[in-house]
């Protein structure tokens, strides 16, 4: 009698079988479809876009200036110190995300998500190319390369390709003029970090939307294992009305004479996910609300003749009510309760505040640093001089003059390097430093006393806008 062998442990791997979502008609598809026209538009488009701002300025209406380390967007300028700004605005599409999840679900990742989008885009060439979802799977499986799949990958794939190489070719126009920057790449006179950027990004969007999709969802995103912080049972999810569609008709599990439900198992909202999933099983982790199979099922409804609906969005409180016959709460009473309520104030809060800072903060700015080695020098005269570098901040289109004072003790004189008037030339849109000058008198206060406040004014002296800083004067002590 021979031994018997031990059974060999089962692997836990699984290879990946790909989705081919079959091509489904209805609102929520039309939805996406013009969602996806939107986004794509914006983001190739928007570099494109000129702004006029006066000579010396760039002309594109969205730019992040790295080399000038400043962001324009069409009339707004958003220099290195008002970084809160964009602060702000990543804080408000966190928000922004926390409230939509919390009325909808994942309603980001099912329509505007750059993923979703993309790859939208690639089953969109997938479909022209192969065909609709039977098609691509017979030649996924046709394990023979011959001509046909040979020639049909290469296009699809060239296709893919193009479509990646636009995408990160849109990317970079965002961080320098887009037509001198599309001649410089086309005559290879372009930046390498141009060149190694739209080769990450046609490499990344190329994978991901073509091969990667669902799997980027389901494993490298990490936002559906926090969603569920952001849902509650009032929040409206894609879900199935099992009480309507159970027992299923022409399943096994039921059984002669008894009563059928709505569902007729016909697979067509599992052949229309993108991530290719069974949303009769319940929620999963893998769905992103997309809303294709209640498109799906709503046509296989009208078909037979049955109510729209048994798949849908809806919330977990209404499935006792729907149970007992009853009337599901109207969909505002879902999305206006205290959580929505609560991010919808804090988005707001933050937004208003934003609005504020921007339409209150000056055209002139101006930092004062005292130069600390030495303190003070004392002149032939017995008089105390103090040094300052005073950078002035010009943010208007145009070269301004900018007159500077000094409030405080009578006795202390202003004067500025290099400038016979205490009026300097501030060139358009810049930056611009300027060595001042304290001068007291050897017996007055400020030269006897430790140190005196003292306050420096900057005047455009063509509209009077002011700015001014606080700073001391350094006397002997004495």
């Amino acid at each position: 009698m021979a031994d018997s062998q031990p059974d060999a442990p089962k692997s836990l791997y699984a290879a990946r079988e790909p989705i081919f979502p079959k091509k489904v008609y209805g609102p929520f598809r039309n939805l996406k479809w013009v969602i996806m026209a939107v986004t794509l538009g914006i983001y190739y488009l928007t570099p494109w876009i000129r702004w006029d701002r006066g000579p010396n300025l760039p002309d594109q209406a969205v730019l992040v200036d790295l080399a000038n380390r400043r962001f324009f967007f069409f009339w707004i300028e958003i220099w290195p110190h008002e970084f809160y700004f964009v602060a702000g605005l990543l804080v408000m599409a966190g928000l922004g995300l926390f409230l939509f999840t919390s009325a909808l679900g994942r309603v980001w990742c099912g329509y505007a998500c750059p993923q979703t989008v993309w790859t939208d885009l690639f089953i969109l060439v997938e479909r022209w190319i192969e065909g609709d979802r039977n098609a691509r799977l017979r030649l996924h499986r046709q394990k023979k390369w011959d001509f046909r799949k040979f020639r049909l990958r290469m296009i699809k794939w060239i296709t893919w390709l193009l479509i990646a190489m636009a995408t990160g070719g849109a990317w970079v126009f965002y961080f320098a003029d887009a037509p001198t920057l599309l001649v410089d790449l086309f005559t290879l006179n372009a930046h390498m970090v141009a060149y190694s950027t739209v080769a990450i990004l046609t490499g990344t969007t190329f994978l991901f939307g073509g091969f990667a999709r669902e799997q980027i969802c389901i494993y490298a995103c990490p936002w559906p294992r926090i969603q569920a912080a952001m849902m509650d049972e009032d929040t409206l999810v894609v879900g199935y009305r099992e009480w309507r569609g159970e027992p299923r008709k022409h399943s096994e599990a039921t059984k002669a004479g008894e009563p059928q439900g709505d569902c007729i198992d016909c697979m067509a909202c599992v052949n229309v996910c993108p991530v290719g999933i069974d949303i009769r099983d319940g929620q999963q982790l893998e769905c992103i609300t997309c809303a294709l199979c209640i498109d799906a099922c709503d046509d296989i409804m009208a078909k037979i003749g049955k109510p729209r609906g048994l798949i849908d969005y809806m919330a977990l409180t209404d499935e006792v009510s729907e149970r007992a016959g009853k009337d599901p709460k109207p969909i505002l009473k879902h999305i206006l309760r205290p959580r929505t309520i609560m991010y919808t104030a804090l988005w707001s809060l933050v937004g208003f505040g934003l609005l504020f800072a921007l339409f209150i903060r000056a055209d002139i700015e101006m930092t004062v640093a005292p130069v600390r080695n030495p303190t003070y020098v004392t002149l032939a005269d017995g008089t105390i001089r103090n040094t300052y570098e005073v950078r002035l901040l010009n943010k208007h289109g145009e070269e301004r003059p900018f007159h500077i004072t000094v409030a405080g003790d009578l006795t202390i004189r202003l004067e500025l390097e290099g400038v016979p008037y205490s009026t300097v030339i501030v060139p358009a849109d810049t930056t611009f430093n300027q060595r001042v000058y304290l001068q007291a008198p050897a017996n007055s206060a400020p030269a006897l006393a430790e140190s005196t406040d003292v306050r420096l004014w900057v005047e455009d002296t063509t509209n009077g806008e002011r700015a001014y800083k606080d700073t001391v004067f350094n006397g002997r002590g004495n």
